[in-house]
């Protein structure tokens, strides 16, 4: 499958086709600048799986290729996180993904800020492509996110008219992602000794989709509340019939 893809900025068009991972391509193995990243993609994902939010369809990864080939050029790009909705064929391992060919264009992609100066936001059109022309540009990805974990600034672009457009969130502070039905926006606190600002989810009506220690603990103050009602009441909560 090739698609033509002109620019206004340049009158040279890019012959992008999408083509399977050829077995020799040595995907680029390049080190996590921090061990705060990993904790951020995964706490996304945890609070997705616990809500029941997951399907099997879904593609969810963190430092995973998306490919493409660009004049002739192969080419992969590997963000902190992506979401597909849908993929053509359900796998228990993947080593690249290629849109069209795999399934769904990537609804999201998400980068954390690194130490790399601009590197998110590099428009670079020559092999290698910049992480920002390659998501809007070759993969035309709907909603592109870029995160700060330091000082916790969200930016959010939307795909309009084949270019990004910064949004700007709503009085609580979020960002609504119809294609997944959920608010994205910041949260400052603590979670597996990281203390600082995460990408949390919220529900259409506003609820935080809750990690794993959250809902332990949810759960022992109902059930604490409760003991205290029954208490109240003059019945025994350990012999009850």
């Amino acid at each position: 499958m090739t698609t033509q893809l002109g620019e206004a900025k340049s009158s040279t068009e890019l012959i992008i086709s999408w083509e399977a991972l050829p077995a020799d391509f040595q995907l680029e193995d390049e080190p996590v600048e921090n061990t705060g990243q990993p904790l951020l993609a995964g706490a996304l994902r945890e609070s997705l799986e616990i809500s029941g939010f997951i399907q099997p369809q879904m593609l969810i990864a963190s430092n995973f290729g998306l490919c493409a080939t660009i004049n002739g050029q192969f080419f992969a790009k590997a963000p902190d996180w992506v979401y597909v909705p849908s993929v053509n064929q359900v796998l228990g391992e993947r080593k690249s993904y290629t849109s069209n060919l795999d399934g769904d264009i990537p609804a999201i992609v998400m980068e954390f800020l690194s130490d790399t100066e601009g590197g998110e936001y590099s428009f670079k059109r020559t092999y290698p492509p910049g992480k920002w022309f390659f998501y809007e540009q070759i993969l035309q990805v709907p909603i592109y996110v870029i995160f700060d974990p330091n000082g916790g600034l969200l930016e959010f672009y939307q795909l309009e008219n084949s270019h990004y457009e910064l949004k700007q969130p709503d009085e609580n502070g979020r960002y609504w992602i119809d294609s997944m039905g959920l608010f994205l926006g910041t949260w400052q606190g603590t979670k597996e000794a990281r203390t600082g600002y995460w990408l949390r989810w919220w529900d259409e009506a506003g609820n935080l989709l809750l990690w794993a220690v959250e809902q332990i603990e949810q759960e022992r103050q109902q059930k604490e509340r409760l003991i205290a009602y029954l208490q109240s009441q003059g019945i025994d909560p350990n012999n009850l019939p």
